[in-house]
């Protein structure tokens, strides 16, 4: 019985370092994504009003 709960604590404990690790993953690479994007000018489009004022 003891061998049966050892082996379930060592696979939840299993499972929450691998979601910590998919969540750190996620994290590094919207970073690096963010960081590449840095060194673009500004991609939104201009807009330009032209109608008259009433």
């Amino acid at each position: 019985m003891k061998l049966i709960i050892l082996l379930i604590a060592i696979l939840i404990g299993f499972g929450a370092t691998v979601k910590k690790s998919a969540d750190d993953q996620k994290k590094i690479s919207s970073k690096i994504e963010t960081q590449a994007y840095e060194s673009y000018p500004n991609l939104l489009p201009e807009v330009e009003i032209t109608t008259t004022r009433s």
